[in-house]
C-alpha cells in the first residue's frame, strides 16, 4: 500500500492547508485529502457548546468510558443457571455480585437462563452458546451492551454423592456463565471455562462451588491489571476458524461478507450452538477493529460510537492502526437500528420483529425459524446443509458477484484446499503462510481498503463528470465496476455507509490504489479454475472414477451370463440332435426287422417345390375372389344399386305395361305455380297423428331389397300408407295415387323430382335428393307417367299389391293390400 507514494513524505504529513468546504459540525479535510483542523467540534454539539469526549481515543476511534466499578471497567461476573423440571431454566447463584444483589433483576436480563441453557444442548455432553446483554444507564454510567459465553455440561442423577430433593429427571443440566464487557478474548475465556466446568462437575456434589469462586476472582484480578488490554494483542481472533467458514462456503464467504455491509436481516441456523456462534464471530471478524467496538450491538437503540467518533486528523502509513482509522475502519454495522445475537432465543423474537430494528445478525437453534423465514430474514444461512437462501429479491442481485470478485476468492478458496489439513483444519499442513488464518485475515483487508478507495473514486468521478480538468489520468475508468455498481449502490443506502462517508476524506484514493485485488475481465484460466473448482465440489472425479469401476463390473458379470446361456443353449441343442438321433436308429432298425419303409431323418431339408405350389393356390383363390367381387360390381352398375337383380328386367317391362293404362291424377306442379290441389284424404286419428315427412324420400322403397340398407325409420308410418281409405265419393285411391304425380313432361324445379310426395305445407322443409337416386327416379317416373292414365281399377290394385309385397319384403312385417 506504500508503494502509490514515497513512504518518506508519508510518514509526517502535513495537515495545515484549510478545509474549503465544512461539513456540519465537522470539517472536512481539503481537496487534497490532508487538511484538517484538529479542534473540530464533535457531530451534533451546538456552537460553544462541548460534548464529554471518550477516556481514549486512538486515531478518531472512540474507546466507551469506562462503566465498573473498577478504574477499568466492568468487572466480569459468574453466574450458574440449572434446569428445573418445573420452572424451566433458572439462575441458582452469582459470584462476583455484592452480597445480596441480583444482577439479572437489576439489569433486566429475564431472558439470561434461555440463553445460557440453548435449544437442544441436552443432546450433547458439552456446549458453549454465546449471547449479548443490554446493560441499561445507571446514574453517570451510560448504557452499553455486555457479553455472555457459557458452558452447559449434563450428567446423570444417579452420580451425585448428595442428590437433591427437587431432583426428578435422571440427568442434571447446568450451565457456568461468564459475563463481560467485551468479546475479543472469548477464544482464552472459552477454553479456561470448559476445564472449570469439567472440573466442577467431575466433583459429583454441586453445593461446593469453591472452584467457580476462585475462577471469578482470577478474571476480576486480571481486569483490574489490564491483562490483554494492549492493542497489539492478536490473541483476539482466538477459536474463529477463517479457515472453516472458507472450506464450507467457498465463494459464498464473499457474498455473506458483503451482505454483511449491506446490513440486512440475517438468520443464522444450525443444530450445534458454539459452531452457530463462531460461524458469526468468524464473519464479522474479517472487518478490521469491529470485534473491538460493539459497544452498541445489544439493542437497536444505541449509538455510542457514532456520538463519540471524530475525524481523524492524522495519517502514518507505516503505522496499520492509523491507516485503517484514516481509512475509515472499522465499517460499524451495528449501530442504531442494528442488533447481534449469536445466539438469539424463541423469546427474544418479538425484539427481531420489533419496528426499531432495521438489521441484525442472530443465530438460532430452533427449526420452529426455518418455517417462519421469509418474515424474520432477508437472507437465512442454513449451517447444516450449507446452504444460503436470500430471501429478498434486490438482495439477490445486489449480491451477484463480478468477475473480478469471483477470480479473488476463488484464489483464497484453492490456498485453503490446497492447505487443508483433516487432523488440524486451523493450521496448514504446510505450516506456511499461505492459506493460513493470518493469511486470510489480510486478504479480506486487502479487498476492503482497495473497495472504500474505488467508492471514493467512483463518487469523485461522478461529482466532476462534467469537469474535464478533474479527471484522474492515472485511473483508468471507474474501478468500481469490478466491485458490482448493483451492490455499492445498496450500500450507500446502508447506515454504516453514511457514517463512514461522513468521517472520512473525499479522496481516500490518494492513499489507496483504487483497484481490485484481481481487476481484470474473464480470462480462460478463470473458466479453467471455475471448473476444476466444481469438479472438485460435485466430486465429478471420484463419481467417475466409481462410475466406471461399477460399469466394468456390470459388462463383466454381463458378458460370463451371455456366455453362460449360449454354451447352455448350444449343449441343450446338441443333446435334442442326439436324442433325435437316436430316436431315428431304432426306428431304423425296428423297419429292417418288421421288413417296413424306412422312416424318413429328424432333420430334413424344407420341400421347395410344396411352397411354390402352396403360394400359386393361394395366389390363384386370392384372384378368383377379387374377380368374383368385380362380376358383382359391374352387375350392380348395370341394374343399379337400388335394385336386386331379380327385379330388373323382366319385372319392370311388366310394371312399366300395367302403369301405362292408369289414369292421370290432379297434380301439384313442383317446379312453376301452384295448380288444382287434390283434396284431402280422410285418415284415421293415426294418420293424423303422424309427422310430416319431407316432400321426398332420400331413397326408394325398392333400396329395402338391398342387403345392407337400414329398415325404415318409421314402421307405423309405412302401415298406415298400406291400409285402404274408406268408400267415398271419390275413386280410391292406392297409397301410391296418394302421391302428387305428374302427367306431363317434368317441369324443371329447384327441387328434384321422386317417386313418393305427400301432402305437405307449402311452407315446410324440403329434403336435399339423394344424388343418383333421384336421378335415376326421375328418369323412371318420367316414362311412367305418360302411361299412368290408362290403368285399370284392376291394374291399380294390383300395382298397389306388389308395392305393399315390397314393403312386406323389406320390414318382414305382412302389410294388408
Amino acid at each position: 500500500m506504500e508503494t502509490a507514494m514515497d513512504k518518506d513524505k508519508m510518514e509526517n504529513i502535513d495537515l495545515d492547508a484549510p478545509a474549503p468546504t465544512p461539513a456540519p459540525a465537522v470539517e472536512s479535510l481539503s481537496e487534497s485529502g490532508l487538511g484538517m483542523d484538529s479542534a473540530a467540534p464533535l457531530a451534533g454539539s451546538e456552537p460553544g457548546s462541548t460534548l464529554p469526549l471518550p477516556a481514549k481515543e486512538s486515531n478518531g476511534i472512540p474507546t466507551p468510558p469506562k462503566n465498573g466499578t473498577a478504574g477499568n471497567g466492568f468487572i466480569p461476573l459468574v453466574t450458574v443457571v440449572g434446569f428445573h423440571h418445573a420452572r424451566g431454566p433458572e439462575v441458582e447463584t452469582w459470584f462476583g455480585a455484592p452480597e445480596g444483589v441480583d444482577p439479572a433483576v437489576d439489569n433486566e436480563w429475564p431472558l439470561l437462563p434461555f440463553m445460557a441453557l440453548s435449544d437442544g444442548a441436552h443432546v450433547s455432553t458439552e456446549d458453549f452458546s454465546y449471547f449479548t446483554l443490554l446493560r441499561p444507564a445507571h446514574g453517570d454510567v451510560p448504557s452499553t451492551s455486555l457479553f455472555g459465553i457459557s458452558c452447559t455440561r449434563q450428567m446423570d442423577a444417579s452420580a451425585l454423592l448428595n442428590r437433591p430433593a427437587d431432583v426428578t429427571r435422571s440427568t442434571v443440566q447446568k450451565a457456568v456463565v461468564v459475563i463481560a464487557d467485551s468479546p475479543q478474548f472469548f477464544g482464552m475465556l472459552r477454553e479456561r471455562l470448559g476445564v472449570v466446568t469439567k472440573a466442577w462437575f467431575a466433583q459429583r456434589e454441586f453445593t461446593d462451588t469453591e472452584i467457580l469462586k476462585r475462577f471469578q476472582e482470577s478474571l476480576q484480578e486480571e481486569k483490574e491489571r489490564g491483562v490483554g488490554q494492549a492493542e497489539e494483542d492478536r490473541e483476539e481472533y482466538l477459536g474463529m476458524s477463517l479457515r472453516e467458514l472458507v472450506r464450507e462456503f467457498k465463494a459464498q464467504t464473499l457474498v455473506l461478507f458483503k451482505c454483511c455491509l449491506l446490513q440486512p436481516k440475517m438468520l443464522f441456523f444450525g443444530s450445534r450452538c458454539e459452531r452457530l456462534c463462531m460461524m458469526q464471530f468468524s464473519l464479522i471478524s474479517l472487518i478490521p477493529g469491529l470485534i473491538r467496538n460493539l459497544q452498541d450491538c445489544a439493542d437497536p437503540e444505541l449509538d455510542a460510537y457514532e456520538r463519540h467518533l471524530t475525524k481523524p486528523t492524522s495519517l502514518k502509513t507505516s503505522d496499520r492502526s492509523s491507516l485503517l482509522s484514516y481509512m475509515g475502519l472499522p465499517l460499524q454495522i451495528f449501530g442504531k437500528g442494528s442488533l447481534f445475537g449469536p445466539y438469539t432465543p424463541l423469546q427474544q423474537l418479538d425484539i427481531l420483529a420489533d419496528y426499531g430494528t432495521k438489521s441484525y445478525i442472530v443465530g438460532s437453534t430452533n427449526s420452529l425459524l426455518l418455517q417462519q423465514k421469509d418474515r424474520y430474514s432477508d437472507i437465512l444461512i442454513n449451517l447444516d446443509n450449507t446452504t444460503i437462501n436470500i430471501t429478498s429479491s434486490s438482495l439477490r442481485s445486489a449480491l451477484a458477484l463480478s468477475v473480478a470478485d469471483r477470480r479473488w476468492i476463488d484464489f483464497i478458496t484453492q490456498s485453503v484446499n490446497d492447505t487443508w489439513d483433516e487432523a488440524n483444519p486451523g493450521r496448514p499442513k504446510t505450516m506456511g503462510y499461505v492459506g493460513s488464518e493470518e493469511f486470510i485475515r489480510l486478504q479480506f483487508e486487502e479487498y476492503l481498503l482497495s473497495l472504500i478507495s474505488a467508492v471514493k473514486c467512483h463518487n469523485y468521478l461522478q461529482h466532476h463528470a462534467n469537469n474535464p480538468k478533474a479527471m484522474l489520468p492515472q485511473v483508468e475508468g471507474d474501478p468500481a465496476h469490478d466491485f458490482g455498481i448493483d451492490w455499492i449502490e445498496a450500500w450507500s443506502r446502508s447506515e454504516n455507509y453514511r457514517i463512514w462517508d461522513r468521517y472520512t476524506d473525499s479522496h481516500l484514493f490518494d492513499i489507496v490504489e483504487p483497484k481490485h485485488p484481481c481487476a481484470g475481465g474473464l480470462t480462460i484460466e478463470d473458466v479453467q479454475r471455475r471448473m476444476m473448482e466444481q469438479v472438485k465440489e460435485y466430486k465429478l472425479d471420484e463419481r467417475f472414477a466409481t462410475g466406471k469401476e461399477v460399469l466394468g463390473r456390470n459388462l463383466q458379470a454381463g458378458r460370463e451370463k451371455a456366455s453362460t446361456a449360449f454354451n447352455k443353449l448350444y449343449a441343450d441343442i446338441e443333446a435334442r440332435r442326439e436324442a433325435q438321433r437316436k430316436k431315428y436308429d431304432e426306428q431304423r432298425r425296428e423297419a429292417e426287422r418288421n421288413g417296413t419303409a424306412l422312416p424318413s431323418p429328424g432333420f430334413t431339408a424344407p420341400d421347395l417345390n410344396g411352397a411354390k405350389q402352396t403360394v400359386q393356390s393361394v395366389g390363384s383363390k386370392a384372384g378368383a375372389y377379387i374377380g368374383s367381387w368385380g362380376t358383382w360390381m359391374g352387375e350392380k352398375r348395370k341394374t343399379g344399386w337400388g335394385r336386386s337383380p331379380s327385379t330388373s328386367a323382366a319385372q319392370r317391362k311388366e310394371k312399366e305395361k300395367e302403369n301405362a293404362h292408369a289414369p292421370a291424377l290432379p297434380i301439384r306442379s313442383l317446379g312453376g305455380d301452384e295448380k288444382k290441389r287434390p283434396e284431402p284424404i280422410k285418415t284415421d286419428a293415426r294418420d293424423r297423428d303422424r309427422p310430416n315427412t319431407m316432400e321426398s324420400y332420400e331413397e326408394s322403397l325398392f333400396d329395402a331389397e338391398h342387403p345392407t340398407s337400414s329398415p325404415p325409420k318409421n314402421l307405423d308410418a309405412v302401415k298406415r300408407k298400406s291400409v285402404p281409405p274408406p268408400p267415398s265419393s271419390q275413386p280410391e285411391r292406392s297409397p301410391r295415387q296418394s302421391v302428387s304425380i305428374s302427367n306431363s313432361k317434368p317441369q324443371s324445379s329447384p327441387r328434384a323430382a321422386s317417386r313418393f310426395h305427400e301432402e305437405i305445407d307449402e311452407d315446410g322443409p324440403v329434403a336435399a335428393p339423394v344424388p343418383g337416386v333421384a336421378a335415376e327416379e326421375q328418369r323412371v317416373w318420367g316414362e311412367e307417367s305418360g302411361k299412368v292414365e290408362k290403368m285399370t281399377e284392376r291394374e291399380r290394385r294390383k300395382r298397389s299389391s306388389a308395392v305393399a309385397e315390397a314393403v312386406v319384403e323389406a320390414t318382414k312385417t305382412p302389410i294388408s293390400p
